[in-house]
């Protein structure tokens, strides 16, 4: 079978008709899936890369979860604890009364607890005075005080000397946690 020289044309103008069509269709379809194939590509470069730095970063925000942990453990033990407000500063009084005869000072007077509370916490101002016969024991008691738990911070210290002993007043405060029953009156039975 012989093609005529008509039909050989209108074959190579289908043709070329079909290639104008696969390139003005096809083509622009290959490139747009070749961008989203790279767009992919490229967010899944940043996907990993973020993924690589967060492995890196892991042990640093471990070891500063551990040392945060470490702090706030630090903290509450500086901090007394009660029920109460009577009990937080019975506790302030019997760990400073502690402290002054575990260094052989004698407590001659304890003033009332004064108290403030602000922005969820309480301090406790508690004052004493004292006596020794050893003005050594004034600091080892001062030590004994810096390294509390639960703290006790020194806020006002005096020391005077007579005779044959050494007499002094000393305020100290602790700090708690507001507490509830801080806003509440007390009950009372009538």
């Amino acid at each position: 079978m012989q093609i005529s020289k008509r039909e050989r044309n209108i074959l190579i103008m289908g043709g070329l008709i079909g290639l104008l069509f696969l390139s003005t269709s096809l083509f622009p379809a290959i490139g747009a899936f070749y961008d989203e194939r790279e767009a992919t590509i490229e967010s899944e470069q940043l996907a990993i890369e973020r993924a690589r730095r967060l492995i890196e970063n892991t042990a640093s925000w471990r070891e500063r979860r551990v040392q945060s942990e470490a702090i706030a453990g630090e903290l509450e033990a500086q901090i007394f604890t009660g029920d109460t407000v009577p009990i937080v500063e019975a506790n302030i009084q019997r760990a400073l009364s502690q402290h002054a005869r575990n260094t052989s000072i004698t407590v001659s007077s304890t003033r009332l607890a004064e108290q403030l509370e602000t922005r969820g916490w309480l301090l406790i101002s508690q004052e004493m005075s004292f006596r020794t016969l050893d003005d050594s024991n004034t600091i080892r008691f001062l030590e004994l005080l810096e390294s509390s738990a639960p703290r006790l911070w020194v806020s006002d210290f005096s020391l005077s000397r007579s005779r044959n002993q050494y007499s002094g007043s000393i305020t100290v405060v602790g700090f708690a946690r507001s507490l509830a029953s801080v806003n509440q009156p007390a009950e009372t039975n009538l």
